[in-house]
């Protein structure tokens, strides 16, 4: 088994704590609402939300996957920490073991925050990811992250 790890960084004007609670502790209801081309469904098949919660995503219409189950690996609320992984579902295929995703979101000066992630690619055997495919994979980290923005742009009420 491999191991292939890309960081990625994203800038956003929305403050820390408005920030994890919308992307992070409310994803499973604001996802489906904001992207539901991508997201259908999150729901929890076991646990609270904290380590050892299994979640089911189902994707939406436009996307080529079905479902893929998560698994919360860790949940800091005070240092806005999230870790989960992918054990389950299509876009694992027969290429990879699971792929893991290790968020921090931290304050800016100006109020506004800083979405850190790596993700990691746990592979079965030898694989070889294209920097073209770990493009697509931050456009499309970066598009969700655009479209949560949006909605709380649109909606300085919430949260």
């Amino acid at each position: 088994m491999g191991v292939i790890t890309f960081d990625l960084e994203l800038t956003s004007p929305i403050p820390l704590a408005k920030m994890f609670k919308a992307a992070i502790l409310d994803a499973d209801n604001l996802l489906p609402k904001v992207l539901p081309q991508a997201v259908k469904s999150i729901e929890v098949l076991e646990g609270d939300g904290g380590p050892g919660t299994i979640k089911l995503m189902t994707f939406g219409e436009g996307s080529q996957y079905k479902t893929a189950k998560h698994k919360v690996e860790a949940l800091d609320k005070e240092n806005f920490t999230y870790c989960y992984s992918i054990i389950e579902g299509e876009v694992l295929d027969t290429t990879f073991e699971k792929i893991s995703y290790e968020v921090k979101i931290t304050a800016l000066p100006e109020g506004s925050s800083v979405l850190k992630s790596t993700i990691s690619y746990f592979t079965i055997g030898e694989v070889d990811i294209t920097e073209e495919e770990i493009n697509a994979g931050k456009e499309k980290a970066s598009a969700m992250v655009k479209a949560i923005e949006a909605y709380l742009v649109a909606n300085p009420d919430a949260y």
